[in-house]
């Protein structure tokens, strides 16, 4: 039925959770997992090569001069995707119980619809704003926990649950991060991620606004609930959260001046926070 994807850079600990949370707390736990790994140089090639039969991986290591980042890690991925299917997902993400059941439910039960279905997502406050926004959730660092090795699986279990029945039927019309379970007919329709974004930033964005020219639909639901442990794989990797790497800023600023350039302006948003259709001014197409 799917196909659990997750493109990582050197985020070992985090992909350790990430990954044992999807075996032990998925419905279709059993289903195939394509894992992209590239330029790691923490372990993690090491830790996935020994732990790929325990875990049932399918493994693609690369060292790549030139990174695909994390759309064209979601694009290499998809490519080897043969299930109807796709759940796709961050290394610093911890999913809750049968997260993937009730978005491929939501698909199931709309076959005429071109649909992304997302988790609600619960974050750590690490940035003290306090500001959740629909669809994420912010708790006290204190209280789940922040960092790898402070994080209660039990009682964000526990709470993601009774979450779910308090909020039953909870749905929003919003992408959430590039995660989440879409067919691979529809993926592949859309054609992925641009790479002019890679490595990394605004390739969500992009995507979503393609998608919403073209027709497509979002829904985000308190059905499925993940923990989000929050810019890890983007900002701070290294769990610094008062310096964020140089590297990384020149990458934002890279692709916030490519985004300009092929739509003209910053994006616009609903009452959500949900992207609203624009068209490219490059001459760009929607589906690539």
């Amino acid at each position: 039925m799917i196909t659990f994807c997750l493109s990582t850079f050197n985020t070992i600990n985090y992909l350790k959770l990430a990954i044992r949370s999807v075996r032990e707390n998925s419905y279709y736990k059993d289903a195939p997992f394509v894992i992209h790994s590239e330029n790691c140089t923490d372990g993690t090639n090491e830790w996935l090569e020994a732990n790929k039969e325990k875990y049932n991986l399918e493994l693609y290591l690369e060292k790549n001069e030139t990174p695909r980042g994390i759309g064209g890690g979601m694009n290499f991925c998809a490519s080897k995707v043969k299930t109807k299917y796709i759940g796709f997902l961050s290394s610093d993400f911890y999913v809750a119980k049968d997260w993937d059941k009730e978005l491929v439910n939501i698909c199931e039960n709309n076959p005429d619809k071109q649909l992304w279905t997302f988790s609600y997502r619960v974050e750590p406050n690490i940035f003290n704003d306090l500001n959740s926004r629909p669809g994420t959730y912010k708790v006290p660092v204190d209280y789940f926990g922040e960092m790898y090795n402070n994080f209660d699986e039990g009682l964000f279990i526990e709470w993601a649950e009774q979450f779910s029945k308090i909020n039953d039927g909870l749905s929003i019309k919003k992408p959430e991060g590039v995660s989440g379970v879409i067919s691979k007919k529809d993926w592949d329709y859309i054609g992925g991620n641009d790479d002019r974004f890679s490595p990394m930033y605004w390739e969500d964005a992009d995507i979503f606004i393609r998608m919403l020219n073209e027709g497509f639909d979002f829904v985000l639901t308190s059905k499925s609930v993940l923990y989000h442990f929050a810019s890890r794989t983007s900002r701070f990797p290294d769990d610094n959260f008062k310096t964020r790497p140089k590297h990384l800023e020149e990458y934002e600023n890279r692709s916030t001046r490519r985004f300009i350039e092929k739509y003209g302006k910053y994006p616009d948003y609903d009452e959500n926070g949900c992207y609203l259709k624009m068209l490219p001014k490059d001459g760009s197409l929607n589906r690539i």
